[in-house]
């Protein structure tokens, strides 16, 4: 980051800072950029889709998940 805009950010309230880090989440989510895995990431990206295809009922489904975090109702 550029030592020139850290006194700027530094001077805004957190619902402002929090504001900023929105805008430009939504502009890298929006931008043609694509930003490449490391080696490491590829590996493990291979490695899970790999074990989801030889065992794909060993997963949960949103709704199983959904539950266990929020709880019964």
């Amino acid at each position: 980051m550029s030592p020139a805009i850290q006194p700027v950010i530094a001077k805004l309230t957190s619902a402002e800072k929090l504001q900023l880090v929105g805008e430009l989440w939504d502009q890298l989510a929006n931008s043609k950029l694509a930003l490449a895995l490391t080696p490491a990431q590829e590996a493990e990206l291979h490695a899970e889709r790999e074990a989801i295809r030889r065992n794909p009922r060993d997963g949960a489904s949103w709704v199983e998940v959904k539950s266990r975090i929020l709880g019964p109702k």
